[in-house]
């Protein structure tokens, strides 16, 4: 599943695709498709031009490991509990009740622990 991408992301390909590409011309566009390149259109992560992918990603490490690994989009955070996306919007810090429960269960556990005197094995 692809994840949407970001703008400095776009604007980094189009950095990329203008000063690497040997398919890329400023006046033709994309040489072999005879018309404007297709990573300028990109809005998605998930299919890219194959020269650009082997011969022009690698350039910048950056970028290459934010578009081919799997995970959340860059902005959202990762639940505690789980390593799942949260979203950033909210105040929200974990990725579902059951999560949340979960780590509700953890605090109040060392609290009590605390409490008694004892201290965590950990």
């Amino acid at each position: 599943m692809g994840r949407e991408l970001t703008r400095k992301e776009k604007a980094a390909i189009r950095s990329l695709v203008v000063k690497w590409c040997a398919n890329y011309d400023r006046e033709y566009g994309c040489l072999p498709l005879e018309c404007e390149c297709y990573m300028f259109g990109k809005c998605w992560t998930g299919s890219f031009c194959r020269y650009f992918r082997e011969a022009v990603l690698p350039l910048d490490p950056a970028l290459e490991a934010a578009l081919l690994t799997e995970g959340p989009r860059p902005d959202f955070k990762l639940c505690p509990v789980c390593g799942g996306a949260v979203a950033p919007d909210r105040r929200q810090a974990y990725c579902s009740e059951a999560c949340a429960l979960k780590a509700h269960r953890r605090q109040q556990r060392e609290y009590m622990r605390k409490k008694r005197g004892r201290t965590v094995d950990n």
